[in-house]
Formats: C-alpha cells, structure tokens, sequence
C-alpha cells in the first residue's frame, strides 16, 4: 500500500545526540517496529495512470479503483427533495367563521366579506322591487331580419313595433334598411310588471341622406324626419404614370380597389407593359360626402389613359339593356372570355368519334362528358335564351340555348330541368341539375356547343360579345362621358361646409385663434 522512499535522519528524541563538546557525534535510530511489519508486505500502486500499460494488471486494478470510487460518489450524493416545514392545522368551525369576516373572496369562491347580521324590527321587507323610470337599448339590425322583429327583441310591445314599423315606411322601405344598422331607443315605465315598456322615442340613420326619428308626443307616436345634405360631386384623380402606375394613383389619393379595378378595364384594351412612364392616367370614382362628415367610396365609373397630349383609352361603364359593362368612348362594349363551364368536372369522353358504351358500336360523339355528382347543379356557360327544354330521345332531360353570334350550347342526361322554353337566362344561372336520363350508363353531363347549326368542340371554342348603344341610350351615354371629364381633379375633395357643420362648438384653441385674427 505504500511506496518505498528513502530514509532521513530527523530531528527529534533518539535520532541524534549532540555532545557538548568540540566532536559531534550521530546516534543511529531506533527500529521501527511498524515500518518493519509494512516491509514485509506486498507493495502494489493503486493511482495508476491509465494512459499507460493499457490492458496490464497494474492498469485493470487502476479501472477498477476509478469505477469503485464512482460508485461511492453516486451513492453518496445528496438528494434534492424538498424538506417540509411544521404545517399549521386547518381552521374549521368557529374559528374558520371568524376568519372568514375579514377576508376579500373572490366570486368564484362565494365573495362575501365582513360580519352577517340577521335583520332585526327595524328591516321592512318590500312587496315589489321599484323599476327603473326608462330603460336605453341600442339594437342592431342583421342581416335578414326584419325592422319589427328587432324592435320586439328590444322589448318594445307589438302594438308598437308595429305603428313604427307603418311610420318608417312611409319615409323609405324597411327592407332598404343597410344590416348593421343602429337603432337607440328608450322605454318609458310600464303600467304593471305585466305590460311591455311604452316606446318614448327611437332614432337611427335610414339613408346616408336621412335621419329617422319617432318620439312621444302627448301620449301618441310621431315621426320625425331629418334630412343630410349630401355631396355627390365624383372623385376624379390624373397624374402622371411614372416609374408605377399603381404607386402613382394610390399617391394621387386614389382607392385601392379603384386602382386595381383600372388596370383591370386598362389591360383589357392593350398591354400593360405597353405603359409608358410619359403617358398620364385618369380615374373617376363614385363618391359622396355627409354634411355629418361620414363618406361612401362608390365603384370606378371611367378609366382612362391619355399620350402625349391625346386620348389613348376612353372606358365608361354603362348600364344597357340591364346588362352593366364598360364601353369605349364611341359607344361600343366588348366581354371578352371563355364560355363559363357548366360543371367543374373534368372530362371524361371528348369530342369526335367514339365506341358508344350503350349502343356497342361506334358514332359520332357531338360533345364531350364531364364528370359530375347526382344532383350537381348545371350552370348556364352565357346570356342566352331557352330554346328547348324537355324530354329529347337519347339525350334524356336536355337544355338547349342560343346565345348571340349564331352560338349555341346543349345540356343532357338531365336528373332535373330548372329552365323552361323562352326564358333569358344569365351566364352562371342554374339551369337544370346533373342525371343520368336518356342513353347513359352513369350521372354526368353532355354538353354541346353549336356554331351556326353545326357541332363544333365545346373545349375549343372562344367568343366576344359586342354591344353597340344608339339612340337616346347613346345620347345619355356621351353626356355623362363629358359630365366626368369635366370634374375637376380632387374638386370631391375640397370643402364641404353646411349650416350643420357650422353650428358646432369652436374650440378655445380656434376661438383664440379667431380673437387674434380680430
């Protein structure tokens, strides 16, 4: 267990002797009995370097003392639980009672504080809890509800949700009434608990020009009107196009949806690439402003886009015939596009000659097979007139309609027809829904396309609408192209001052202002 080193005289009792005279003389030690004992045993070295002698005795005995003092220390290490202190016994009973007068509780919990009292003679219990004099609700309109439902909602008897309702019309009609609107009323007391609250008064924005108002007047309902004057002077917006037509239109003031809806109506009659940085864009807006300050940004109404000095686009959008597009300057529209797919299936059987799966032989296939569902609906894919509707041989259930520019579209293996003979229908109108009637081995739809009578490829087939105005419609047509183009640039924009503004308090900043300016 111990190393061998070697021996040193030390200084101490019997290690040496010093005469007091001039020679000195040294006294040999005396034997160590111990020391004697660990000689004769075996010497062994326990801190072994384990870089050394790897796999000797000397190096596994080193592992060995290394891994059994590792374990030690493991054994040995102290634990992390936490170590409780004296906890004070629960308060119960009285004491708890006592406790619990002078806590704060929350409301989850009860929320009582302070001591209880039963009442004593001096307490009246009361027959009936005293009711307000009024009550003022605010209700708001939704979407598909009625003016009188909501007011009985409100609490507002039949009797008068009804007269109001009566009176309301009169001045405008209920169901034009925008959903969200706010209506303020106030009830009065009620007779008996068993009666509902009479209507004092109620108010609320009708119209963006009209205020409506019904109050109480000597016992009867009286409306009250009160118009707003409104300006409806259109925003019109110029400038130049520069390095971003859109950046430049939204810095002039222009409406985000404006601006995107012009480079719709703009890109429509040429390239916008073909843009130049020189050439000056013009936009007019629908646009009305309250005399209460609130404003209504309406849709674009002209797009126009003008080089070197000329007019290079003139669009006006333009209501004919019940149909609204937009119209070039000289009076002639254009719809340009696809036609719109009846089903949103892909297709299934294309045009041309094929093995007919019912007939088991081979003919002329007139259109093509779209996939569909039992009962999808069949959309109409242009304006257009019905021509045929009914039964029709191996088509089954069929739809026929003519469309303008001699096309013509087909519809067939109908489980249900929605259109009869004679009707107008609109691009995307349901006109029937998918089946599988006639020669048909599972629901889908047949659907043909006609050019002059003859069966053409429905997938390729595109057309363009025109429409010519004249007459009076052409007349009213240029005068309002001239009407927008000469409004001034940002006229929408300037002040708009009304006896209502004016009767509102100055502020003392503005009446110091004015004292100074005197």
């Amino acid at each position: 267990m111990f190393k061998e080193r070697e021996e040193f005289p030390i200084g101490g009792a019997g290690a040496a002797a010093l005469s007091l005279g001039d020679a000195v003389a040294f006294q040999a030690p005396a034997p160590n009995k111990f020391r004697e004992r660990v000689n004769g045993l075996p010497l062994f070295e326990l801190a072994v370097d384990l870089g050394e002698d790897i796999g000797s005795l000397a190096w596994w005995r080193g592992l060995a003392t290394m891994l059994l003092l590792a374990a030690g220390a493991i054994a040995l290490r102290p634990g992390f639980e936490p170590f409780y202190g004296a906890q004070p016994d629960m308060l119960t009973g009285d004491a708890f009672q006592e406790s619990r007068a002078y806590m704060i509780m929350p409301l989850a919990y009860g929320a009582d504080t302070g001591r209880h009292m039963a009442a004593t003679d001096a307490v009246v219990p009361l027959k009936a809890s005293p009711e307000r004099p009024q009550i003022d609700i605010t209700a708001t309109l939704g979407r598909g509800d009625s003016f009188e439902r909501v007011l009985k909602r409100a609490g507002v008897g039949g009797d008068d949700a009804a007269k109001v309702e009566a009176m309301v019309g009169q001045a405008m009609t209920t169901s034009d009434i925008e959903p969200g609107t706010r209506i303020d009323m106030i009830l009065g007391r009620r007779s008996s608990r068993t009666q509902p609250r009479p209507l004092q008064s109620l108010a609320f924005r009708a119209r963006f020009d009209l205020n409506l108002s019904v109050e109480r007047v000597d016992g009867a309902l009286r409306l009250k009107r009160d118009p707003i004057k409104v300006d409806d002077t259109p925003l019109r917006v110029r400038g130049s196009v520069g390095g971003s037509l859109y950046r430049s239109a939204r810095a002039a003031g222009a409406p985000a949806d404006a601006v995107q809806k012009f480079l719709q109506v703009i890109g429509g009659q040429m390239a916008i690439g073909a843009i130049r940085s020189s050439d000056e864009f013009d936009l007019v807006v629908d646009y009305r402003r309250a005399e209460t300050g609130e404003v209504e940004v309406g849709d674009l109404r002209y797009a126009g886009l003008s080089r070197d000095g000329k007019d290079k686009v003139q669009m006006l959008r333009w209501t004919s015939g019940g149909s609204t597009q937009w119209f070039e300057a000289s009076g002639v529209g254009k719809t340009r596009g696809e036609m719109l797919r009846p089903v949103n299936g892909s297709v299934t059987s294309g045009f041309g000659r094929r093995f007919h799966p019912v007939l088991g032989y081979a003919r002329m296939h007139s259109g093509v097979d779209l996939r569909a569902h039992y009962g999808d609906p069949i959309y109409a894919a242009a304006d257009g007139t019905v021509t045929y509707s009914g039964r029709h041989g191996g088509h089954g259930n069929y739809v026929k309609l003519q469309h303008s520019g001699g096309i013509a579209t087909g519809y067939a293996h109908m489980s249900r027809i929605a259109a009869r003979s004679g009707q107008s229908v609109r691009r995307g109108q349901i006109i029937g829904y998918v089946g599988s009637t006639g020669l048909s081995t599972g629901p889908h739809l047949h659907y043909e396309l006609y050019r002059g009578g003859r069966a053409v490829n429905p997938l390729s087939v595109k057309y363009i609408e025109r429409a010519q105005l004249s007459g009076q419609d052409l007349v009213n047509f240029k005068a309002q192209l001239r009407s927008f183009k000469a409004v001034k640039p940002g006229a929408a924009l300037g002040q708009f001052t009304t006896a209502r503004s004016e009767a509102r308090p100055l502020r003392e900043i503005d009446r110091l202002e004015h004292k100074g300016a005197a």
